[in-house]
Formats: C-alpha cells, structure tokens, sequence
C-alpha cells in the first residue's frame, strides 16, 4: 500500500492524557484560542520572568524557550564563550547552561497547566533533543525539511537522518509516561512568497514522517499571508487533509501571525496581529504564535510580548462570539487542496520511508521552494503576488501540480523581476500602515511589562552558577 492511502492505514490507539498536545486539546474543547510567544533570553532570571509574565497573561498561554543562533548551528564553544565574557546571545543556549541552572528557571513555572515548547531552528538537533529532555521538557518543534532548506546548508539527506535520531530520542520518553509533542515547521516554509498548496504539503509529510519514527502527539503549521481568504481555505484543507492523514495521532493546526515584513506603525502590526487571531478561530486553528507591535524594530521587550499575547487573545475571544461552535468558513475551492493532495501523493509514491521520500522528492524537482537557494533545492518554480494578495505559481517547475488551478500556463502570472519581489515582499507592511493611517492614534499605554536590564541577572541569583 503506498501514497495518501497507505499514509492513512494505522490503527489509532489511546491518545495522550498529558503534555502540551493534551492541554491545546483541553483548550481547543473549551473553545479558547491557546496563544504563545517567540521569547528567548540567554540569562536564566530573564528567560524565569518571561516564562512567569507569559503565565499570568489574561490569556490562555503556553510558555516558549526560544534557542540562541549559536545552540541552533551546535556551535556550544561560542555559546561559552558568550555566556563567560556578558556578550548578549539572541536566544536562551539550553545546551549550555547546567541542566540544574535550566530546571530551575522552569521549577514552578512549567508544569501541566503551563506546558512550555522549545524553538531553535536546527537542522541537526540531537544535542538540542537531549538537552531540553535532561530538564524534563518533552515539547519541541522543526523538521527535516523545513529547518534545513531555509536555515542551513546542510545536505537534505544529512538533515532527514539527524530529524529521524532527534525523533527516535524524543518518541522513546513515551516509555517513561511522557507525552512527547513535535510541532512541524513546514507550514512556514518561507511562508510569505510560497503558495498554500506546498507549505501544506511540507507540513503534513513532515508530519507523517514524525509520525513514522513515534511521535504520537503533534502539530502542523501554517503561516498567515496577504489574503485572509486564500488563508482559510489553506487552512481548511491542511486541518482536512491532517483529519485524514493523521487522524491515529494527537493532532491540532498552529497559525503562525505573518512571517514577513511586519508592518512598521504600532497600530499596522496591531491590526495585523488581531486579523491572524480571527483568522485562526474562523478557520479551525487551536494555537496561535504571536508578533509584536515591535517585530519592524528590534526584539520585543517581555512586557510587549504579553500585551501581544492579550491584543490576540482578545480578538479571538470577540471572533469566537461571532462564530458558531465547530463552524468552518464556507470557502470557494481555488485548487489549493488538489494541489496538495498532488504533491503529497506524489512524494509518498517514491518511497515507503518518508524521509527517503522527501530526498527523492527534491531530487527530482516534485518539491522546489522558491527562492530557497539550498543546493538541494532544484529552484525552478517562481511565484507572483495578485493585486487582492493571494500567492499564484508563475513557474511550477517540475513539481506534479501543472494545470490543476489554473488554465495552463498561459493563465499564470508573470514571473516577478527584483522590483516586483521587493514590492510583493513589502505588501503586508503597506497594506497595514496604510490601514492604520486612518485610524485613531493608539493610546500611550503604560511601560513594558519588563524592561531589559541594562546588565544581565547573574545567574547566582537563582542560587546556581553557570560556566
């Protein structure tokens, strides 16, 4: 048995009690959006405050431990170094703090009513794996795919084993009464200039491939664009196709808010902050990860992360009272769903292991990001912006999905030259700021919640010392 068949044919056994997929399950019940930060520190006191604001958000929240840039590549020398001379990291370096400094920085804090999930952006995880199951966290994201293609120039083959290691090492705490979660990264794909039908593709094969090294609680991502149409009809298939891919495992969808050029004004990134809140409870999604009014600028405070979380939370809440329970929108299909139903079986016909499928898959042009400019990416397909911003194929390349939305190529858009790539790059942003150009000013609140130090918290005074 191969293709969407055979990725159907598991039995399904007992789902998970516990764990970060359980509480979004308990959440999603409740009909409550679960919203959650990119927040990583490097110094422990700093990462414990954030993970606490994070907390007492008047919101339904899980916690995030976002990885520094050093830790995502293993190069733990420099995270060292960095940590012993106060140079400032980009993230929390989990692999190298103690396991006892880290444990103490969750004790309290994580916990079943407050699961927290580590971010990195590895494509070869296994130190990242170990280390944040010696502080007993079981919740994590990524994939073999979608953070080798973008983040790195590791070969694809390289990638696929290491995810299925980094799986294997994850699946195995299932025997000690864990309930390990694995959220795939596909569905962010290089989000903002790639059509729905291949991040929803990434993202449900990453998923089986998850699944087929023992994974039995996860997630699968999708990431907001410039059309809130086109984006509920993605997420409509992605939740359709995962119901019936994956429907012997724990499973939920995860919105991401635009991964693109954030809108510059306060009241633009607000605005398109709340839309991606309403775009998940119309479309099904039960977490949403959130940006802030600072994304143009700089790292946000903690203070602005939790007044991000709360803005979602609070226009989810308000979409939710217009929506009715377990309703989905009523979307026109545009071949979204066709093209990836093409796509994966396709990739599922080359081999029955789905990593080896995923490298064959490159290989032969059937998956090809475009714009990715990995060696293992045949590069080949192109895309265009409409004026209404849905994302349209100028170039297919050799991927199997050549007249299934559209007349031929005749019918497509042109491929777009340097202006055009910038201008469609920079649509979300103009669109917002010029939205929220005529809108009331914002009122001046008060200061974040918690500013940065102008000097890190040693870590001492968590009682533990670090190298």
């Amino acid at each position: 048995m191969s293709g969407l068949a055979g990725a159907a044919a598991y039995a399904a056994p007992a789902l998970p009690d516990a764990g970060f997929g359980a509480f979004v399950a308990r959440a999603r019940a409740a009909g409550t959006l679960v919203v959650q930060p990119r927040m990583g520190m490097a110094d422990p006191l700093r990462m414990r405050e954030g993970l606490l604001a994070t907390r007492e958000a008047d919101a339904v929240t899980v916690g995030t431990l976002t990885l520094d840039s050093y830790t995502r590549t293993n190069d733990l020398a420099a995270a060292r170094t960095a940590l012993a001379e106060g140079v400032g990291l980009n993230g929390y370096p989990i692999a190298t703090h103690p396991a006892e400094v880290t444990r103490a920085v969750l004790h309290g804090v994580a916990g079943v009513g407050f699961p927290v999930q580590v971010r990195h952006g590895s494509a070869m995880p296994e130190h990242i794996i170990r280390a944040l199951l010696a502080v007993g966290l079981d919740a994590t994201e990524g994939g073999p795919v979608s953070y080798c293609l973008p983040y790195s120039r590791t070969p694809l083959r390289e990638a696929v084993e290491h995810w299925r290691r980094s799986c294997e090492l994850l699946a195995a705490t299932a025997e000690f009464g864990a309930a390990p979660h694995l959220e795939t990264f596909g569905g962010c794909l290089m989000g903002q200039l790639c059509p729905p039908s291949l991040l929803i593709a990434v993202s449900v094969l990453e998923a089986l491939f998850f699944r087929q090294h023992g994974l039995r609680s996860l997630s699968l991502s999708y990431a907001q664009q410039a059309d809130p149409r086109q984006d509920e009809e993605a997420l409509t298939v992605l939740g359709r196709l995962a119901a019936e891919l994956l429907g012997d495992v724990d499973h939920h969808i995860v919105l991401y808010a635009y991964m693109g050029v954030f809108p510059r004004s306060p009241g633009g990134a607000r605005l398109l902050l709340e839309d991606a809140a309403r775009l998940a409870v119309r479309a099904g999604a039960a977490r949403l990860i959130v940006k802030t009014t600072a994304e143009a600028h700089r790292i946000p405070t903690v203070g602005e992360n939790v007044r991000a979380l709360e803005t979602a939370a609070a226009a989810a809440g308000a979409e939710r009272s217009r929506t009715a329970p377990g309703a989905l929108p009523a979307v026109p299909d545009t071949g979204i769903e066709a093209e990836a139903r093409a796509l994966i079986g396709a990739v599922l016909e080359l081999d029955p292991d789905v990593g080896r499928a995923l490298v064959r898959a490159f290989a032969a042009g059937y998956l090809d990001v475009p714009y990715c400019l990995h060696p293992d990416n045949a590069g080949r397909t192109r895309t265009s912006l409409a004026p209404d911003g849905r994302l349209l194929w100028s170039s297919v390349g050799s991927m199997p999905i050549a007249g299934l939305a559209d007349d031929g190529p005749r019918s497509r858009p042109p491929i777009l030259g340097s202006a055009g790539l910038l201008s469609a790059l920079s649509h979300v942003q103009r669109t917002y700021d010029t939205r929220a150009a005529g809108l009331p000013a914002v009122a001046a609140g008060t200061a974040p919640l918690l500013e940065p130090r102008t000097k890190p918290t040693p870590s001492r005074e968590l009682g533990l010392t670090t190298p």
